[in-house]
């Protein structure tokens, strides 16, 4: 078994395979997304580093807004 942590935020892989700090199966590209493209250094050992068609902090932002927007209209035609 090869276990890989990044030295930069201690990201694990195990045997190739990104697992999130809860154990749940990770995607390198939205840790890429997240994480290494805004924070990461030369130390960052995701090969997805760069990678911009993962998930990533706008994109959440604008499901958020999305959302909103939505439960926001349901509520006036509610009223």
């Amino acid at each position: 078994m090869d276990i890989r942590s990044c030295p930069k935020c201690e990201a694990k892989w195990i045997d190739g395979q990104h697992y999130w700090h809860t154990g749940a199966l990770g995607d390198p590209h939205d840790l890429a997304g997240l994480v290494c493209n805004n924070h990461g250094d030369e130390t960052c050992i995701n090969p997805c580093k760069g990678s911009d068609s993962g998930d990533t902090w706008e994109k959440r932002a604008k499901f958020i807004e999305t959302k909103s927007d939505d439960s926001e209209s349901g509520i006036t035609d509610i009223l």
